[in-house]
């Protein structure tokens, strides 16, 4: 059994994806080609936000937000400890400093509650408030932008964020790499914050066939930097450098692809969404934590992800299903904050609880919108 299975979506759309990839080769423009702005311009009218641009990775759609608003030493950038480890990466290469917030135990999404306690106890220098990371020039940390992710589909509590970020004067950037195609209060994944970062690896909702990601917003004149930091800082034409930027424009191959996948997008949303529903039913009887959608939230499943009630417990049924030929993944094993990577912050165990309690219990099952539910049934029986 594959943990995502694209191989029965490829079979689906092949004739169109090798269609699109034959008028690429025919036409030759490799590099911002015309499918990149056709890309955009879909994805763009899907999210409902005035710009989407296109870019190499969701890595880089996030460090091109943070580069875009002039991010660097001396600003701390707010976000989750319970993620990938790229959302505190791109602050760190920009020479800001990540300032960890603990999660939602249900949502396993930045806590605004706790983000609050964060901002303030950072103005105030009183890490006795809320933990701060333990370093030499802390006292020069100016609290500039938060990065809130939207978890295994499910967006933020941007209800609650965006005012607050508004309040402290905060920029918010949504790091919707997981969520493309979720929703919160009717207004789509993508559209939150000042400016949105996605993805398309392979694995996530809507994937290509290598990296590749995109930036959304409303505002023009991030829209602009964006498209000139992506190649280079380009200005006029490509060989007039107006800043300083990188090479992150998303191929034109890839985004080909995505224009063939994009078709049978919306009946993917609505299939996954029938593929989470089977599992809640499935395992509703069980001692397992299951997920929590919060009422107006629609979550995209970009992972269908449960609790065990202890480590011990999580191994016992990752070993009954591997017996069975059903794999799992563990998403994230250890948090950001005691990662090697940020060691020079200074965070200790016990600084985010929430983060990990959940790091140590979570593991997710066989995800995508083709699982059967025979498939299911069989993930049932076998994990307990």
């Amino acid at each position: 059994m594959d943990f995502i299975d694209l191989k029965y979506q490829q079979g689906r759309i092949r004739d169109k994806i090798e269609a699109r990839l034959r008028t690429v080769l025919s036409h030759g423009q490799y590099i911002l080609g015309p499918e990149v702005e056709e890309l955009e311009e879909k994805l763009a009218r899907f999210v409902g936000v005035k710009h989407a641009i296109g870019c190499a990775s969701g890595t880089d759609a996030l460090l091109l937000a943070l580069m875009a608003n002039k991010i660097g030493p001396g600003d701390a950038i707010f976000t989750t400890p319970f993620t990938f480890i790229a959302t505190a990466e791109v602050i760190a290469l920009l020479g800001a400093t990540p300032v960890f917030v603990d999660i939602d135990p249900a949502t396993y999404n930045l806590d605004p509650d706790q983000l609050e306690l964060a901002v303030c106890a950072l103005r105030e220098k009183n890490p006795r408030l809320y933990p701060l990371p333990r370093m030499n020039g802390l006292p020069r940390l100016e609290a500039r932008a938060v990065i809130a992710v939207d978890l295994f589909g499910l967006p933020a509590d941007y209800n609650r964020l965006e005012p607050l970020s508004r309040k402290y004067n905060l920029i918010l950037i949504e790091d919707a790499a997981q969520s493309f195609g979720a929703a919160c209060s009717g207004k789509k994944a993508g559209a939150f914050g000042n400016i949105a970062g996605t993805s398309f690896f392979p694995a996530k909702p809507l994937g290509g066939y290598g990296d590749g990601g995109m930036c959304f917003t409303d505002d023009d004149e991030l829209a602009a930097s964006i498209r000139s930091l992506r190649v280079h800082g380009q200005g006029r034409n490509r060989y007039e450098n107006i800043r300083l930027g990188i090479n992150g424009r998303l191929d034109t191959l890839q985004a080909a692809i995505l224009l063939a996948k994009f078709e049978i997008f919306p009946e993917e949303i609505e299939l996954r969404q029938k593929v989470a529903t089977r599992y809640i039913e499935l395992f509703s009887d069980t001692d397992l934590t299951l997920p929590r959608i919060p009422a107006g939230f629609q979550s995209v499943w970009a992972q269908f992800s449960l609790l065990a009630r202890d480590e011990k417990h999580r191994r016992e049924i990752q070993k009954n299903l591997s017996t069975q030929g059903i794999p799992t993944a563990i998403y994230y094993p250890l948090p950001l904050h005691l990662q090697p990577a940020f060691a020079y912050l200074g965070y200790k165990t016990g600084d985010f609880p929430r983060s990990e309690d959940i790091a140590s219990r979570i593991f997710s099952l066989p995800m995508h919108p083709y699982l059967t539910h025979i498939d299911q049934k069989k993930i049932r029986k076998s994990a307990l």
